[in-house]
Parts: C-alpha cells; structure tokens; sequence
C-alpha cells in the first residue's frame, strides 16, 4: 500500500496523506493496527495531515452492534486515546463512535501531539487549522463551511453508475463551494456490500487532481492548495448507468467483477474462511460462480462438484469437467440417484398417512424437483462439515431469485452467493467478459455460454426433454426488462404493459403474451417474497437490489394488486360491503 515517497518531497508543507484502507467492522485492535501504520508513515514523510475514512475505527457498516453492546463505545475512546499517544506534529484525522445522550453519533477526531486535539459536533463549523490551513471535516454528506478545504470522510459501497454520479457531485460541489474537496472513502467489503475505494481530490474548478486505487487499499499523497496528486487508472468503461434497459452491459462488466472479487476475498478473509465447495452443474450460474471464485481465493481453495441425476446430460457432465479442468479447480463427481431414490421411497409412506387427513394432495408436485435440489445442497453441506474453513456456495441468480424460481434448502443454500445480484443477461454477458479479459482465456467453455439456461430436474410435457427455465418462466431479456423497470424507474404494471419492451423491438410478440409474461412476473414476484427474506450473504452489485440487507418487504404482502385499481371498481367493492 504504501510508496516508495521521501520526506524531502513534502519538506515544504501542505500535503495531505489519504489512507484508504481495508477495516474490520468491531475489531479495534486490526483497525488501530492499520491505522497506526498509516500514521507513522504519514510522520515519517512530514506530511500536515493524515485522514481515514468515515467510522475508520470502528469498521463501517457496524448496524445494531453498538446498540447491542454499548461497550463498545468506551472501547472504541480507550483505542482512539491509544492512537493519540503515538501522535507527534503529524495530525491524524481518525473516525469513531461517540455517544451523546441515548445517541450514537457518527464523529471524527484529530489526533496529534499525543492528545485528542479535536472532534466534530463540539467545534464551530468543525474547522481544524493546522500550519495556517482551514480545514472543514464533514462526515457522510458534504457540506460548507468557512474553511479553506473540504475533507469529507465517506463510505460509499460500489454501485451500478455510482462513481459517475458520486464524482459528479464532488466536482459540482467543488465548484458551488469555490475550493477544494478531499474525499476520503474507504475500500473492501463487509457482509453484503463491497467498497470501491477511489478516494480523490477535486480542485475548485471542478478538475480532479487526484484519485487512489479501485477496490484497493492505498496511500495518497496530495496538496489541495497546488493540485499535486497522483490518479490511479478507473474502470475502462465508466459512462452513466444507462435510463433505459440494454443488454450491452460493457460500461460495467470489470467493476462488477471486481466488486464481487472483493466481495468473497473479504467474505471469507474476515470470517477466517478459506475454502469453497460448490455444485457445477454444467450451468451458467455455476460456471460464473466458479471462476469468480478460483479467482478471489486461489484455485487451490476451490471445490467443484458435479451431481448428476438421471435427468442430467451428457454435456452437461462434460461441460462441468471441461471448466473445472481449465480453472484448475478440484473436480469431483458424486451421482445423486441413491439418495434421491431412498428419499423418495422412505416419503411415500408419509405422503400417504398425510392423505388420510388431507384429500387434497396434488396431482403433480414439485417434490421430486426439489429433493435432487436439496440432496446436492446435503452433499455440499457434509463437505464442508469434513474439512476445516470451507462453505457451500449458493449460486442462484437475481434473476431467479424475483421469481423465486429456486430451492430453500437446495440451490439457494449456502454460506454465500456470489452472484444473487446479478440478473441473467448480465451474467451471460459477464461471462464473456471473463473469457476475454481474464488472463486465462476462455475458461468457461462456449457450449456453456450458448446453452439454454436450466436446471435439469423435470421433464417438459409438451417437448419431451428437460425442462428450460424459459419454458417455466418468460424469455429472460424481458424478465429482467421487467426488474429494471421496477427498480430503476418505479414503474408500475400498466405503464409496461403500455410501453414498448427491447425484446418486442427483436421479436413479433402479441398483446396477449405480453399480458401474460406480465401476469406470471408479479404473480411468481408475489409469491417469491419469503425466500427473499431468508437469502444468505451476498454481493450487492446493482444500483437497486432485493438484498435484505436494504430492502425488506413484508413477506404477507403478497395480495398486493400490482395491476392497480381504477375508481369506479373500488366504489363497487365498497358498496357491496
């Protein structure tokens, strides 16, 4: 992280030193730990100033933990009264938690000359001079004040169009405030949200002059009053997230794979987590999974296995061996036919006890479906109960997941789902820009890419063969129009159905199909809602997201009329009563 910078560089004062790091949310000795390298080396460079992100001490998100354990509180001042002490004319802006009242408060200190010399909310306008410089520290949101320069201590998770709109808003402000704006934001992920880093320096006519590493920690070294900084590269494709839905996903494939990457790194690192197991099915989702995980942990770590059934095809059994073979992955296959026969043999007997109280039973089930589901998820399980730091991975998509068209306790189990934030067409594409600019070509074999999404566990009626996830759903370039709409432009049931969808500009559908795609998405969405509510830990990727980590709908809402209701049907409701 840190450079190869000599004092004599900075002898002339000035400079701010930005430490964008990696914390671990509630573990004050690693966070003080890296902190107070960063502050050391900032002194060694006499460098004014050394700043860290927002909650630097504490490790943000840190949610209900302080509310739960109040303690915590006092043992994140003994850590900051700790980093005092090994402050000298180098100040350290470090952010922590105080509590004022019954309320937590989100608060920065400046350390420097072994004491706490400052901390915002107890200053006017928390302006800090330090060698005849103003400096105004704002944390979370940007505000003016009288100072000089504008520190502004954040923790921003990567999002679709996020570093387009946030740096934005810094050059504006930049520009309204007439002075400069340093933004410190910090990088790594916690739980479901990967941080992207990319702390910079605006100048006040809005021109950034400096900008840290993506998804990296790092020291930068800067000077708002003369525009000295260093900018490290951004993500090849950086324009705006696109207003209407396109399938040329380009602009965000390499931030989306690195904040994935980021994503498990920290997921297990944090969790001292080693290992992954989990079912290739010769899929897509699997597949993508797969290389997104010998690449974040180490092909070593990496446990492939394929579980055919009875349904599963030859290719697919190929398919499954050929990624894992070209990753380099560790490859197993185990058929899931003895435990799929015994469980359905010991099941009939209680089905039929069942029927004796219940005379409903249904004609044709989901049951068997579910049972090869749930019996590779117990594969996956005992593995990982067999060897130390390693769990199954969840390979459901977003796609999927809006439909609930995935098994509880099958191939939504897991320990964590790389990809649940990721809709389908984005994933194909993903694929292919993995296969491209990976250093190891074409890892996911083409036959993969090109295949019919499915899930090989029932038999289509009207085709003979397996069952397509198209053929139980819709087309997913319209489903997952449908979810863009719904999340990034609110729209409602009957504004789609009145608008024009990309996939009826490519194809010749009538009013009717629509209709019914339309019927069936709310429908499945309704229904979907409690395996919404019971996910494991996933990456957010998207600018919206079903995540139950930011957003929650009660599961009972399901009656909800997505159709709406015009005037004259509510006045004939309400006159029956």
């Amino acid at each position: 992280m840190q450079k190869n910078y000599k004092k004599e560089d900075f002898k002339k004062g000035g400079y701010i030193g930005i430490a964008q790091i990696n914390p671990i949310a509630g573990d004050f000795e690693y966070n003080s730990k890296k902190i107070a390298e960063n502050i050391k080396y900032a002194e060694s460079l006499n460098l004014d100033l050394v700043v860290f992100p927002e909650l630097s001490l504490v490790g943000y998100p840190i949610w209900d933990m302080i509310k739960r354990y109040p303690f915590l509180v006092e043992e994140n001042l003994k850590w900051l009264e700790g980093l005092a002490k090994i402050t000298k004319e180098t100040a350290a802006l470090v952010g922590f938690v105080e509590k004022s009242g019954s309320e937590y408060i989100n608060s920065a200190a400046v350390l420097r000359r072994g004491k706490i010399d400052f901390v915002t909310g107890k200053n006017d306008d928390n302006i800090y001079n330090i060698n005849g410089t103003n400096y105004g520290v704002c944390t979370g949101e940007i505000s003016d004040n009288k100072s000089d320069v504008i520190i502004n201590m954040a923790s921003i998770p990567s999002r679709a169009g996020k570093v387009q709109i946030y740096t934005k808003l810094l050059k504006d402000k930049a520009l309204e405030y007439k002075k400069p704006i340093i933004s410190v934001n910090q990088v790594g992920a916690i739980d479901n949200f990967s941080y992207d880093g990319l702390s910079a320096g605006v100048s006040p006519d809005g021109e950034i002059f400096a900008r840290a590493k993506a998804f990296e920690e790092d020291f930068l070294i800067l000077n708002p009053k003369n525009g000295y900084g260093e900018i490290s590269p951004i993500f090849e494709n950086t324009s705006f997230m696109n207003t209407d839905f396109d399938l040329d996903y380009n602009d965000d494939l390499e931030r989306t794979y690195k904040t994935i990457i980021r994503g498990i790194k920290d997921y297990f690192g944090k969790c001292g987590l080693k290992r992954a197991v989990l079912g290739l099915s010769g899929g897509l989702d699997s597949s993508v999974c797969a290389v997104l995980l010998a690449d974040a942990l180490g092909k070593e770590n990496v446990l492939g296995v394929s579980m055919p059934s009875k349904l599963t095809s030859s290719e697919s059994k190929t398919d499954a061996k050929e990624l894992a073979e070209n990753l380099g992955i560790n490859f197993a296959e185990c058929p899931i036919k003895p435990v799929f026969d015994i469980t359905t043999e010991s099941l009939e007997p209680l089905f039929c006890k069942a029927e004796q109280a219940w005379n409903d039973r249904y004609k044709k089930s989901y049951t068997p479906d579910n049972i090869q589901a749930r019996a590779r998820a117990t594969y996956l399980w005992c593995i990982s109960n067999e060897f130390p730091s390693c769990i199954p991975i969840a390979t459901s998509d977003k796609s999927e997941t809006y439909m609930g068209y995935a098994t509880i306790n099958g191939d939504m189990s897991g320990g964590f789902a790389p990809i649940a934030d990721v809709t389908k067409t984005k994933l194909f594409a993903l694929a292919r820009w993995m296969n491209e600019n990976r250093k190891q070509k074409n890892a996911i074999p083409q036959s993969v890419i090109q295949k019919k999404p499915g899930a090989e566990l029932a038999i289509n009626p009207a085709t003979g063969k397996t069952l397509c996830a198209e053929e139980a759903l819709m087309p997913y370039e319209f489903l997952d129009e449908v979810i863009f709409r719904i999340e990034n432009r609110g729209e409602n049931y009957q504004t789609m159905l009145n608008s024009e969808f990309c996939y009826e500009k490519k194809y010749n559908i009538s009013k009717e199909q629509k209709t019914e795609w339309l019927d069936k998405f709310f429908k499945r969405m309704s229904g979907a809602l409690y395996k919404w509510s019971i996910g494991v830990p996933s990456v957010i990727v998207d600018s919206h997201s079903i995540n139950k980590a930011e957003y929650s709908q009660p599961v009972t809402s399901g009656r909800v009329n997505y159709k709406g209701t015009n005037n004259e049907d509510i006045s004939s409701i309400l006159n029956s009563i």
